[in-house]
């Protein structure tokens, strides 16, 4: 039996992660802010699944959180084999209407805390031969749409990046860019989604079945739905002067409201 550390795990995509690998039959290593959800998020697993489930109450955007979930990732007696760095968030407004304390918060959560853990996890993994990181990012990594966007397109950049370095060392690592999930994201945010079209959001469970098939796979890079492929495709061959003015127009029209 493995054990997995999933961050931001008790909503969206990061309770999809732990719905998934507890019922594969993962241990799990839970990572959030509220610990009351925590533990009620560890009991259920655990009494539906047979796994063990520790909680570890940690925010990420802060010094005192990165550590303590960096040295659970470094502890060789209590050996983590796949690690999920889901955790993340958005600001509602565009830039300069967003206070520059919350950017660097999303910064210390999108980019530090995703090196920092990968880090700490990678290193102990190449020691054993074997493990796996999955740092989820965002389609918006692959458009010029703001700070949300760019923190997403280094977390892409640095995975595909450390994956390269690490080939051969049997530690796998996949950058995930899902497009619109329904999850508390949106909420969290303020941010309005009535205008969003349906045929744009996805399933988070559908959404994890794919990632981990494409972390299987030997991915560094998984958009996990056929629509987005598409897209993404599209964004590929746009020039990208006229991409930004058709993002920016976008963004205010499936953006925050």
């Amino acid at each position: 039996m493995t054990t997995a550390l999933i961050t931001g795990s008790t909503a969206g995509i990061g309770a999809a992660f732990a719905r998934r690998l507890a019922a594969d039959g993962h241990d799990l290593v839970l990572v959030a802010r509220d610990a009351k959800r925590l533990a009620e998020q560890a009991t259920e697993l655990h009494d539906r699944h047979g796994i063990e489930a520790e909680v570890l109450v940690a925010d990420l955007a802060t010094d005192a959180g990165i550590d303590a979930v960096g040295a659970r990732l470094s502890d060789r007696k209590r050996a983590v084999d796949l690690l999920v760095n889901n955790a993340g968030f958005g600001n509602k407004g565009r830039y300069l209407e967003v206070s520059l304390e919350d950017e660097l918060r999303m910064l210390k959560v999108h980019c530090e805390a995703v090196l920092r853990l990968t880090s700490a996890a990678t290193d102990a993994m190449r020691e054993r031969g074997r493990g796996g990181v999955v740092n989820v990012a965002s389609v918006a990594a692959f458009v010029p749409r703001g700070t949300y966007g760019a923190s997403k397109a280094w977390v892409v950049q640095f995975t595909q990046g450390a994956a390269r370095d690490l080939a051969g060392s049997g530690v796998r690592l996949m950058a995930l860019c899902p497009g619109f999930v329904r999850t508390e994201f949106h909420q969290r945010a303020g941010m309005g989604t009535d205008n969003i079209p349906g045929w744009m959001w996805l399933d988070a469970d559908k959404l994890v079945a794919s990632a981990l098939a494409d972390l299987h796979r030997g991915k560094s890079l998984s958009i996990p739905d056929p629509r987005y492929k598409a897209l993404m495709g599209v964004v590929k061959v746009v020039p990208r002067g006229l991409l930004g003015g058709v993002t920016s127009r976008t963004g205010r029209k499936y953006g925050p409201q």
